[in-house]
């Protein structure tokens, strides 16, 4: 299995432009095959290697929950309290004249209705803001404030901005700063030795780090990007670690030796708690941090930071499971295709085997679909085309990119909305049910 699936790897990064990617495979537990293949760099000859750290982007959510978890467990915290009654550096701001109640578990399971779906990274060397410089969104942070804009627990709503919350209730309550924390409370007992909520990266570990590439596999400037919102993106590991963390999961879920919470609090964590309206990644829920499919039975996320996309899955009755890091913008379909593999060839209960390639859409439509758009009376929206995908600028966002799902849609991996192609050159924004028409300006 190993060979072939190194090889049919390395068949993938030359197809997509990815330079490297690494993996780890586990069974009943334990590591069963572990691989690397590919550069750290492009245009350099360093190999990927089992030890080469990517960055776990979104993965690294559901490591920060567990955290949180173990001070519930251990009484610290209520689950379902109002937030703003642990928080004492920042407070969940009011909406206009309405103060609205949002708990952990609706943090958890991204239901609190908060904003700020995900963050696009500073450039090496540049300011980074505090976590409550994000929350606010004031200047050196390059992403709007955090607030409640949707009835917090009555629908899915992904929200790195809260999870940023989560990390500053953390340290609020703890008086210790998040990367140490999350150190002494996950990291070090699972064995995760290779991990590190460290943002900036120290420069003594740059020489392990795998270079990030945009959508060309051309190095990103400054190597990466860093990111300060560290409970939603800031991790630092290895697929080993990885599947390390998910074994820890199913460990306490079984109540065995050395586990880091009670068979209650990790049996909720891998109890559905909001329901996915658009499934992701054949998951129809949420737990506490982790996308859910098959009623719980298989759990994992996702990740992608400027760069870097990968990919963590697992189930809690078998110990079989599976990470795959990759280092390109590209990686998505990679990832996909690797993890697909590797559940046919351990015969992994109930797992999508078949990778889907979205229908392509004509270079010709795309060009067409170019351009600068207003939704409504007054926001502005740019369209750009970038390999095969649509970049959008929505008035002062960041950018966000829509891939092809077919027949016509796009859509951005993070957030609940759609532009669909009209064959006309025109665009339909939908989300929420509701379908606008971009009126285009030039």
């Amino acid at each position: 299995m190993a060979d072939v699936l190194r090889d049919e790897i390395e068949k993938d990064l030359e197809e997509f432009k990815v330079p490297g990617a690494s993996w780890a495979v586990i069974d009943n537990g334990e590591i069963v095959d572990q691989g690397s293949a590919g550069v750290v760099e492009a245009g350099r000859d360093d190999p990927v290697t089992d030890d080469t750290l990517f960055q776990a982007c979104s993965i690294s959510k559901p490591v920060a929950v567990l955290a949180m978890l173990r001070l519930v467990d251990r009484g610290l915290l209520d689950l379902d309290e109002d937030v703003n009654r642990y928080l004492t550096s920042w407070q969940v701001p009011p909406t206009g004249e309405w103060q609205p109640v949002v708990t952990l578990r609706q943090l958890a399971s991204h239901a609190a209705g908060l904003t700020v779906p995900g963050f696009p990274g500073y450039r090496r060397g540049a300011e980074l803001p505090s976590p409550v410089q994000i929350l606010d969104g004031v200047r050196p942070a390059n992403t709007f404030g955090v607030h409640v804009d949707l009835v917090p627990g009555t629908q899915f709503r992904y929200s790195g901005g809260g999870t940023v919350v989560l990390q500053q209730l953390l340290e609020d309550v703890t008086g210790t700063p998040f990367r140490q924390l999350l150190r002494e409370l996950v990291l070090e007992p699972l064995g995760m030795s290779s991990s590190d909520y460290a943002q900036p990266l120290p420069e003594e570990l740059h020489d392990r780090a795998a270079t990030a590439h945009d959508e060309f596999g051309r190095p990103v400037d400054g190597r990466w990007h860093s990111y300060p919102e560290l409970a939603a993106a800031g991790l630092w590991t290895t697929p080993a670690d990885l599947v390390a963390f998910a074994h820890g999961i199913r460990n306490a879920y079984l109540g065995g030796e050395g586990a880091l919470l009670s068979p209650e609090w990790a049996r909720a964590m891998l109890t559905p708690q909001m329901a996915i309206a658009d499934p992701w990644d054949a998951m129809e829920a949420l737990g506490l941090g982790a996308f859910l499919g098959d009623g719980g039975r298989r759990f994992g996320h996702g990740g992608s930071n400027k760069g870097y996309k990968c990919h963590l899955v697992a189930y809690r009755d078998t110990g079989q499971g599976a990470a795959v890091m990759t280092n390109g913008d590209n990686g998505t379909q990679l990832v996909d295709r690797a993890i697909a593999r590797i559940a046919a060839s351990y015969g992994w209960r109930g797992y999508p085997l078949e990778v889907s390639k979205p229908s392509e859409v004509g270079d010709e439509v795309l060009r067409a679909v170019s351009g600068k758009y207003r939704l409504g009376e007054s926001l502005s929206l740019t369209v750009t085309v970038v390999d095969g995908a649509l970049e959008v600028v929505f008035g002062g966002q960041p950018a966000l990119r829509f891939t092809a799902r077919g027949e016509g849609r796009f859509a951005a991996r993070w957030v609940g909305t759609e532009l669909r192609l009209t064959g006309d050159g025109g665009l339909v924004f939908v989300q929420e049910g509701e379908e606008i028409k971009c009126r285009r300006t030039r």
